[in-house]
């Protein structure tokens, strides 16, 4: 069923109007291998827009990660904002594997053809910028612009398999922690070391939307573990995938958290960014100060300034 179309047909799809706090007209299903790929829309329908953009959440995300950044642009006006749950999490998390970004490339692509989309702007945080430069790098036809939030960029991983289990050990530990109740997980998440200075609403219905249903002391995080492990691999090990951004032909906007997952080190050094500066010179380079990883998209002015970003990417475009 199109998500574009969510709002005049029925089916297993949710119509919600668009609030204040949630920029989000529906939540419609595409078909994809397995079943349908969740996918939310802000701002008008595509055929109606002056630009669309794609939007990818991280690896343990959902399509709420982009919560505030929608809102923000459906503020500006004239842009289609399409973001899925992608495979194995968020309202996806029941499509069947093989995971990875070679699968999630797939699965946007059904997306954009789903709402009848030939070119967008593509928009990655985290794990999902090395998807979308994929995407841009095997599809350039269907990318106008690329913007990597604090992600998408090579990293030197010297001992691989040690790295792989380094962050497998974090994020799987994540996904398997079992919960007495949603408040325990949200009393857990609101004193966070990059989401306690600032926890607002938008964080609190990104994790509600997180948990699975079940007994007390037997919540947990609707992410599959099998798609942690995929994707995981994927950034650390896979060439193709990991180095994509080097293939990519379209406009490219890096934009930076100078402070990271814990609110410290950030994500990408500086040695990692300054690397890829140099081997892409006609890349716009932005670290947004004062935010980190997270508050990069649920924050306050990391989300304004990364809208602002997409406006411009996509004003650019339309210009083109």
């Amino acid at each position: 069923m199109s998500a574009q179309d969510a709002t005049d047909r029925a089916g297993s799809v949710t119509a919600t109007a668009p609030s204040e706090r949630d920029p989000f007209h529906t939540l419609g299903d595409v078909p994809v291998r397995g079943g349908g790929l969740r996918v939310a829309r802000a701002g008008p329908r595509p055929a109606e827009a002056d630009a669309v953009v794609l939007a990818v959440h991280g690896l343990t995300g959902s399509h709420l990660a982009y919560r505030t950044i929608a809102r923000e642009l459906d503020q500006r006006g004239g842009m289609s904002v399409l973001v899925p749950d992608l495979r194995g999490r968020g309202q996806s998390a029941a499509l069947p594997g093989p995971y990875g970004h070679a699968v999630n490339v797939a699965d946007l692509l059904a997306v954009l053809d789903d709402a009848g989309v030939e070119r967008a702007v593509l928009v990655g945080h985290s794990s999902g910028a090395y998807a979308v430069a994929l995407l841009a790098a095997e599809h350039p036809e269907r990318v106008a612009a690329v913007v990597l939030l604090d992600g998408g960029v090579p990293f030197p991983t010297a001992d691989q398999d040690q790295a792989f289990d380094d962050v497998l050990e974090h994020l799987v530990s994540r996904v398997r922690a079992p919960y007495v109740s949603v408040n325990q997980c949200l009393s857990l998440w609101r004193v966070h070391p990059a989401l306690r200075r600032e926890w607002n609403d938008d964080m609190e219905a990104y994790v509600r939307y997180d948990l699975m249903a079940g007994k007390p002391g037997a919540i947990r995080s609707v992410v599959r573990e099998e798609v942690v492990v995929a994707e995981t691999r994927d950034v650390i090990a896979d060439e193709t995938i990991r180095a994509a951004i080097d293939r990519v032909a379209a406009p490219v906007h890096l934009v930076l958290a100078p402070r990271g997952l814990f609110d410290a080190d950030p994500v990408l050094s500086r040695p990692v960014v300054a690397a890829f500066a140099a081997a892409h010179p006609d890349a716009s380079i932005e670290e947004i100060p004062h935010i980190n990883h997270y508050t990069m998209v649920l924050g306050t002015t990391g989300p304004r300034r990364v809208a602002a970003i997409i406006e411009e990417a996509a004003r650019a475009a339309i210009t083109t």
